[in-house]
């Protein structure tokens, strides 16, 4: 049975707290509290790929730095899927939390974890069967054409490794997710650091000591990953609260996962889709005029200092999903909606925070990744052209997570899918078949379909959302 509410006691302000209750106390403390540690330990996640791009840079290789820095959507097709499942799960588990219903916390988190171990089952085995199809149309592989084939065999050895390990991944995020759910998002930070730190000596070891390349920097991933899912789960099997998982409870409560569906399925459709219609994006890149690895080197260096831009947005993204699922379950609609108005707000100052200093250094940016002069010329204009777009993206990130929170996760999904996917394509097509098909002007279909979605979001969420409108719990 679950433990009671006298098993999760109140605790005075600090940044380390772990269960934060976002029902009272102040909206920016809370938000701070909870985004900080989600912020440092989203910047740990991002320190996996970047520090496999780096390693792999620093061997003057740019058709394996190409491989390594591209295969994003690929591998966000199956977990962007899960990650909106996890989302749905969050929004259920921070609902029941808020209303204090601790039964319902409990078998909320049984539910998530049954189906997430059916789905690292499914993912691994489709992960390993759809690589080496997608990969072909993403790179443009054509036999007659030896330049098509330089980036693709290394795409494809990384990615059947990361796959056959993703269960790692998956149990990670969704342990995570559940303790940030309650608040704790100190825990799961601290997991994080301990693998980051693991990824980034086996990737000098497996490259630079044993010289194996892509394959060493794709099993460097796969082991620290195992290892922040070994800490995260034993965090929930040990814990003393009302999230703590009992291997025989383990089971599926259908009306629970049909809540958790209702909100993660548009999520999850929403990523999945956007992630397949970036591997035609992709497509775009590598088939863009002048040299495919060059291109798509200059477009690994900025997708990196890209994750790095979204870090602040994604985090005070979730604060604010999970501040307004909270305070939801607890029935307070008007600190819902100040809390979103903050959360913007602050999104907005860490985005100026970030972009200009890149606009000023973008060129020693671009080098630390890769020295090729091409390259770094390349990367360094994207960034200086394409930073100032993420303000867009303050809008997009914190008002559709906040909807999210409050169960209405629909009108997000058709927003995104519509500036996303839709209307992102139209403009490569009509750009690459009428106008240009240089590096830059494909480029900039991204901020295209941001301030698309910017826009949709504002009439959305100023003239047909209400907080009060759905409760998912």
């Amino acid at each position: 049975m679950p433990p009671d509410a006298a098993a999760v006691p109140e605790r005075k302000f600090s940044l380390l707290r772990r269960d934060v209750d976002m029902t009272r106390g102040s909206i920016a403390g809370n938000m701070v509290r909870f985004a900080v540690p989600l912020l440092l330990g989203n910047f740990l996640q991002q320190l996996y790929n970047l520090t496999d791009t780096w390693v792999i840079g620093r061997m003057e290789d740019s058709a394996a730095y190409a491989a390594v820095g591209n295969i994003g959507p690929v591998i966000n097709i199956l977990i962007g899927f899960f990650l909106g499942f996890s989302t749905g799960a969050g929004v259920v588990i921070s609902q029941y939390y808020g209303k204090k219903d601790y039964k319902g916390v409990h078998d909320a988190v049984h539910t998530t974890v049954a189906a997430t171990l059916v789905m690292a089952l499914i993912f691994t085995v489709l992960g390993v069967c759809m690589t080496p199809l997608i990969l072909r149309v993403m790179l443009h592989v054509d036999p007659s054409d030896p330049e098509t084939l330089v980036v693709y065999p290394h795409a494809v050895r990384y990615l059947t490794i990361y796959f056959c390990g993703v269960s790692g991944l998956l149990l990670y995020n969704i342990s995570s997710g559940i303790l940030r759910a309650v608040g704790d998002s100190v825990r799961p930070f601290i997991f994080l650091c301990i693998s980051a730190v693991s990824n980034i000596l086996l990737d000098f070891l497996f490259v630079f000591g044993f010289h194996w390349g892509v394959t060493g920097v794709a099993l460097a991933t796969v082991i620290a990953q195992a290892a922040s899912a070994a800490f995260a789960v034993t965090v929930l099997l040990r814990a003393k609260n009302c999230v703590k998982v009992t291997l025989r409870d383990i089971r599926v409560d259908r009306e629970i996962l049909g809540k958790i569906f209702r909100v993660g399925l548009p999520a999850a459709v929403q990523t999945s889709l956007t992630a397949f219609s970036n591997v035609f994006v992709q497509s775009y890149i590598s088939g863009t005029n002048g040299i495919q690895k060059i291109n798509m080197s200059s477009w690994t260096t900025y997708s990196k200092v890209d994750g790095i831009i979204f870090l602040p947005l994604q985090s005070l993204a979730l604060a604010a999903t999970t501040f307004v699922g909270q305070n939801l379950g607890a029935g307070n609609p008007d600190r819902a909606r100040k809390g979103t108005h903050v959360a913007y707000f602050m999104a907005v100052g860490c985005t100026l925070a970030v972009i200009i200093p890149v606009e000023f250094f973008c060129p020693y940016i671009a080098e630390f990744f890769q020295s090729d002069p091409d390259v770094v010329a390349g990367a360094a204009l994207l960034l200086r052209v394409l930073s100032p777009f993420y303000l867009f993206s303050c809008v997009n990130q914190v008002y559709n997570g906040a909807m999210r929170g409050a169960g209405d996760s629909t009108p997000p999904m058709i927003i995104m899918l519509t500036a996303f996917v839709f209307l992102r394509q139209i403009y490569l097509f009509v750009m690459t078949h009428y106008i240009s098909n240089d590096l830059l002007p494909v480029g900039l279909g991204y901020p295209f379909g941001w301030f698309m979605c910017m826009i949709m979001t504002l009439i959305y969420y100023n003239f047909f959302f209400k907080y009060t409108k759905k409760k998912v719990v």
